[in-house]
Order: structure tokens, then sequence, then C-alpha cells
């Protein structure tokens, strides 16, 4: 398993990046990967939520299985199983200037070739700086609002 963490100060409160976080339309304009989500009950992401996930993968169609852990009090954690099996967190900090991001992606590899595939596509692009350009564009669609 590997983790991958990015830190960051944004001119945006705490209440106002977990309202972007946890909205499924807002996260398709910051998100740097194009995705559809499915069979999600409500409106917005919140602890318990269920939901299907799909898009690419290195040119490939992937589905992941969404499992949200935590969704409140500055916190986001959540879980994807596909081909790939992520944990994702996001812990958010009010500071004098807006707030501290801390975000991170753990990536453990699925089964079969595909497991191994994905996980080294995963890798590669989280290695490239796909989680520094998620919180980034994050934070400004935050700032935005």
């Amino acid at each position: 398993m590997r983790t991958w963490t990015t830190t960051c100060t944004v001119d945006a409160a705490p209440t106002a990046l977990l309202d972007v976080l946890t909205d499924p339309d807002a996260c398709r304009r910051w998100a740097p990967v194009s995705f559809d989500v499915d069979g999600l009950a409500t409106p917005c992401l919140s602890a318990g939520t269920h939901a299907r996930v799909t898009g690419r993968l290195a040119g490939r169609p992937v589905g992941f299985d969404l499992h949200v852990d935590e969704a409140s009090d500055g916190r986001l954690a959540l879980r994807a199983s596909g081909p790939v099996a992520l944990d994702v967190a996001y812990d958010l900090a009010s500071t004098d200037v807006g707030s501290e991001v801390r975000a991170s992606v753990s990536v453990r590899r699925g089964g079969g070739l595909l497991g191994r595939l994905a996980e080294q596509a995963t890798n590669a692009l989280l290695g490239a700086g796909l989680l520094d350009t998620a919180v980034s564009r994050m934070a400004r669609e935050a700032a935005a609002c």
C-alpha cells in the first residue's frame, strides 16, 4: 500500500471546503478526473452514504463502490473499492487566513491483472501531482462560493 499526502493553506473556511468536498456537482467541477455518481440517496455525501462511482483510469472504464465514513466537523473520510482500493481523507482546520487542508490517498491493489495495472496507473497519476492539482482546484472552487 502506498499513501500520498499534500497539505496547503487556502482562502476559504473549513465549512465552505467541506461543502465543496461533499457536493457531487461541485466535485465534478474541481476533480481532475471526470466521473459519474449513481445510487446516491441524498444530494450530498454524508456519513454512511453508499454510491457507485464510474469513470476512466488509464483510458479504461472503471467503477468503484463508495462508502463515506465521515463527513462533518472538518473531516471527510471515504473508501472506494474497485480495481484498486482507495482510502481518502481530507482534514480541514481553521487558520488566520482561511483553512489548512491535509489530504491523503492510500492506494491498495485490487485483484488480478486489472488490479495490478490500476494500482500502477493510480500511483503514477498521484506521483505526477494529481492530488496537489485536485486540492488546488477544490480550494479555488470553495473560494468562489
